[in-house]
């Protein structure tokens, strides 16, 4: 049990989905238009991720995503 705790993600699958989006420098409109939701949604999520990482931006939580782990630039 402790083994399945530390591999938990802090982010949920979308919001990973969007955050490996926007490294590969794509704009709120384009992924909203690939994952067939819309702007608001998007920005909703990285919001929250934001809100979850106690960053202050797109940039700071990107940052620490990729010092955490939970996102690669590949």
């Amino acid at each position: 049990m402790a083994d399945e705790l530390h591999h938990r993600s802090l982010l949920t699958g979308r919001e990973r989905e969007i955050f490996q989006l926007l490294v590969k420098d794509q704009t709120t409109k384009e992924i909203a238009a690939r994952l067939g939701i819309s702007e608001k949604t998007v920005r909703n999520h990285i919001s929250n991720t934001i809100q979850k990482l106690g960053v202050s931006g797109r940039a700071q939580a990107i940052v620490e995503l990729l010092r955490l782990s939970e996102l690669s630039l590949d």
